[in-house]
């Protein structure tokens, strides 16, 4: 038989990959449960698989805990799509919304169609590359530089050489003034004497 695999990333973190083998007469579902192993999310929030083009426009929609307006629509459910009856093209992509409340999207490409292994339990991770992000909503604690104390980072600002010496700027302000009324010859003059 043969297995499907599939490359996901995410659509605002390209150095974060997933690849992961499936049989296609499993379901988006499967897909589902397995990328959220791989980067450790939790699986149980609506998400929504959506048949794509080349240019990840999106078209049908498999959906994963629907609200009520899309049953009533009759939306696809993940539980009970095949992935073999979506796959039109030996590189089928879907794009992939993860969590609408606070969501991630993801590029999903069939990158092979492979032989099953015997013996090996399917979906599988296959490659992961990179650390996914944390969850939109996760508070971030920033980490301090060892040896600095609040305020350090910005001691530049106190040295005349960068920093603002309100008396030498605005002196070179009048000096650019009195240029300004040379004629171009003399300015070219000038320049090149300083270098």
């Amino acid at each position: 038989m043969a297995i499907y695999r599939f490359r996901i990333s995410f659509e605002d973190y390209d150095d974060v990959i997933r690849e992961i083998d499936v049989l296609p007469k499993q379901t988006f579902l499967d897909l589902h449960n397995a990328l959220h192993a791989a980067l450790g999310y939790n699986p149980n929030v609506p998400s929504s698989f959506y048949v794509s083009n080349d240019y990840w426009k999106k078209g049908d929609e498999i959906a994963y805990l629907p609200d009520k307006r899309k049953k009533e629509l009759g939306v696809a459910l993940m539980e009970e799509s095949k992935l073999n009856k979506f796959i039109d093209d030996p590189h089928q992509k879907f794009y992939y919304v993860y969590n609408f409340d606070r969501p991630f999207d993801f590029h999903v490409q069939l990158i092979k169609i492979l032989k099953e292994e015997a013996g090996k339990t399917y979906p599988t991770l296959f490659k992961s590359v990179g650390q996914a992000p944390k969850l939109p909503g996760a508070t971030v604690v920033p980490t301090e530089t060892p040896g600095k104390k609040g305020g350090d980072e910005y001691d530049f600002l106190q040295e005349t050489e960068y920093g603002i010496n309100e008396e030498e700027d605005f002196d070179m302000l009048d000096g650019e003034e009195q240029v300004e009324g040379k004629s171009e010859g003399e300015e070219n003059t000038r320049f090149d004497e300083e270098f």
